[in-house]
């Protein structure tokens, strides 16, 4: 195992255990499974049962349901038996939280059960406590003597377990030793798992989950490599975001985190946290599946052997990849951590690389006759009454409009890109640069003696510059920024290799990344323009970005096969708000506030989506603050991560606020919480009129 994964320049799965959830098979090559959880109260049997039913009938192969405590434990037994009462034997997940008892109760019951390491038996606190070694292998002691009777009954009964890590919920004893950091998760479930090898119970999934990308993304690298340095295999891996919010800003958190990893072969099953209703859910995780179901065949081999005058199959899978036709040169020495974020380190050219936030590029070219009209779709509006632009805070910085030369006054701070033969007749040349082929660059007699924007198309069988037949006549000029791009299958593997190539050679001039995009629906194409440019942002690659399309797009509102299509009528405006949703969610520029809202669940104690969407109507305007919205304590100020202000659900009708993790206001009222919230942010001077 070199690095974390299979393979850093191809798609290629993998290689994990085979975990057996009722007749369902996971890891192992077997397909990619798709899973959800339900919204509604586990006592209402009949209501659980209808919303199970919507979203197995919409695909979801794994459905998980909370069991805070004993009773609801219990009735899972009522649930699972209406299910197949009504003909359904999709299995059911018990999620664990603080209640052994219930844990143990579940697993005689459901085919999984999921419990956290940060709470299943330590309390978090919130207190900082210095431990001695002898000390704290006497608390590895109490978490095997509380564990190890749920590992048994699970033994006992063939019950899968999942063994998910929460970024926010790491114990007071995990934080006090390894901080709050992703080395902290791996170990919160390495103790976890330790216990279960111990008892020869093997049947577990694991799982790293935070609201940051960047942190989940490198947990479950970090988890891969611990797992394989110290057991020499992988267990199977579910992905997930947690608490990634709702519409457009949670399919882009969930498809950057989760579509990251699954570039690098990484994950045996996904679930997609958004807060809409859980059927909502499964759609968007078959997009992202979708990317990589064209991408692999899988083979079975069958085995008949007889135990105790029994017939029984094996099957073993292996797969094959669609590739290129042309192979990427192998990475021998990758020069930055996987693990750890740094930023590839740059010079500036003009307001793009160095300590510059990344730019975003908008592409207006395939539009016939730009107005100025069309430059609201991009963050500018004019205003003719004054003769002025008002520009948003998500408003691009460059303008690409392939040969056309603009007729009116462009804003101040907006640059545009044209090809080199509509350059040269451009008479400001100050506002005015050229976008050249590396081929067409070395050999063209006329350059922007300050900018110059280069294409590469990496490693595709038509570029020259795999063969670094220019790379040496580009290196390092001072008035160059590359644009990285592919037309392999596997695009984003093929850009990171140029990355270390360029690393490698220590070449230092920004690059743009460049992305276009042949799907059709809206969803598809947030989840590919994420997947491929914020798996390379998460790693510290990239200066820029602008994204296109090339396919037919299906843009407008519609409702079709139980899922509902994101709300979109202007292709221009699509692609500038999510080039700066990406920017935002990997953390590399920060244009909006940002929620951490948790999906809805049994648990939840106010009309999750309804209160979200007061909270983003009147905080909507607060640029780069951190809102977390928690249904319950279970979601409440451990998940809230890094959140500035919260607002968590602390009984019926009673909402409890936190600044950071320090509770302000308890038991505040749910008529008047959002405005005691909006209090609370203006007393913490973090308020600013709209």
């Amino acid at each position: 195992m070199q690095f974390y994964c299979e393979s850093l320049t191809e798609y290629k799965r993998l290689k994990t255990r085979e975990v057996k959830i009722g007749d369902l098979l996971l890891g192992n090559y077997h397909p990619i499974r798709i899973q959800t959880m339900t919204t509604t109260d586990t006592m209402d049997t009949i209501a659980t049962v209808e919303q199970s039913i919507r979203c197995i009938q919409a695909g979801s192969e794994l459905i998980r349901i909370t069991a805070p405590s004993k009773k609801e434990a219990e009735n899972l037994l009522n649930i699972k038996n209406e299910l197949k009462k009504r003909g359904y034997h999709t299995p059911l997940v018990a999620d664990i939280h603080f209640t052994p008892n219930a844990a143990e109760i579940a697993a005689r019951i459901v085919e999984k059960v999921r419990v956290n390491p940060g709470n299943y038996v330590d309390k978090k606190k919130f207190e900082q406590i210095e431990y001695t070694d002898a000390e704290y292998a006497e608390e590895i002691d109490r978490i095997r003597e509380r564990f190890t009777p749920l590992v048994k009954i699970c033994k006992e009964y063939g019950t899968a377990m999942r063994i998910g890590t929460n970024h926010g919920s790491l114990s007071d004893r995990i934080m006090s030793r390894y901080g709050d950091t992703p080395m902290g998760m791996v170990e919160s479930a390495m103790e976890f798992l330790r216990i279960a090898r111990a008892e020869v119970y093997h049947n577990i999934v694991l799982s790293m989950k935070s609201s940051n990308p960047l942190v989940m993304v490198q947990a479950y690298r970090l988890l891969v490599k611990t797992m394989f340095d110290e057991f020499g295999e992988c267990y199977p891996l579910h992905l997930g975001v947690t608490e990634a919010g709702d519409g457009e800003d949670g399919r882009i958190k969930s498809a950057i985190g989760i579509g990251a990893l699954l570039e690098d072969g990484i994950g045996d099953t996904i679930r997609v946290s958004l807060t809409e209703d859980p059927e909502f859910e499964i759609p968007v995780c078959k997009d992202i599946f979708n990317r990589y179901k064209a991408n692999e065949t899988l083979l079975i081999k069958r085995e008949h052997f007889i135990i105790d005058g029994k017939e029984l199959v094996n099957e073993h899978y292996t797969h094959t990849v669609v590739k290129d036709s042309r192979e990427i040169p192998a990475i021998n020495r990758l020069p930055y951590s996987p693990f750890e974020y740094k930023r590839r380190e740059t010079f500036a050219v003009n307001n793009i690389g160095g300590k510059h936030v990344p730019v975003a590029i908008a592409d207006l070219s395939k539009i016939e006759k730009i107005t100025q009209k069309h430059f609201q779709s991009i963050g500018y509006t004019y205003d003719e009454a004054t003769d002025k632009w008002n520009i948003s805070d998500a408003a691009a910085d460059y303008v690409f409009t392939g040969n056309q030369l603009l007729d009116f006054a462009l804003p101040g701070t907006l640059k545009v890109i044209v090809y080199p033969a509509a350059w040269q007749n451009a008479e400001d040349k100050i506002k005015y640069f050229p976008i050249f082929s590396d081929k067409g660059f070395v050999e063209c007699e006329y350059k922007s003696e300050s900018l110059n924007f280069v294409m590469i198309d990496c490693y595709s069988d038509e570029t020259a510059v795999n063969d670094y037949t220019y790379l040496d006549d580009i290196a390092n000029d001072p008035t160059i920024v590359l644009c990285l791009s592919s037309t392999r299958k596997n695009a984003m593997q093929s850009v990171r290799r140029m990355f270390v190539e360029l690393m490698n050679r220590n070449i230092n001039n920004p690059v743009v990344l460049i992305t276009d995009s042949n799907w059709q629906t809206p969803d598809e194409h947030l989840i590919h323009f994420a997947t491929e440019t914020g798996a390379l942002f998460l790693d510290g690659m990239g200066d820029g970005i602008c994204l296109g399309y090339s396919g037919k797009a299906s843009m407008e509102n519609s409702k079709a096969k139980g899922r509902t299509y994101l709300p979109v009528k202007d292709i221009y405006q699509f692609t500038n708000n999510t080039a700066f949703s990406i920017l935002q969610a990997t953390r590399t520029r920060i244009s909006k506030t940002e929620y951490i809202s948790c999906p809805s669940c049994g648990r939840t104690l106010f009309d999750l989506q309804e209160t979200t969407a007061k909270i983003r109507a009147v905080t909507n305007h607060l640029k780069g603050l951190k809102i977390a919205i928690m249904g319950c304590i279970v979601n409440g100020p451990g998940e809230m991560a890094d959140a500035d202000f919260g607002y968590v659900g602390s009984g019926p009708g009673k909402i409890t606020l936190y600044k950071g993790k320090e509770i302000v206001k308890r038991n505040v009222n749910s008529e008047i919480a959002v405005e005691e919230l909006i209090n609370l942010i203006k007393e913490s001077d973090a308020w600013i009129e709209a």
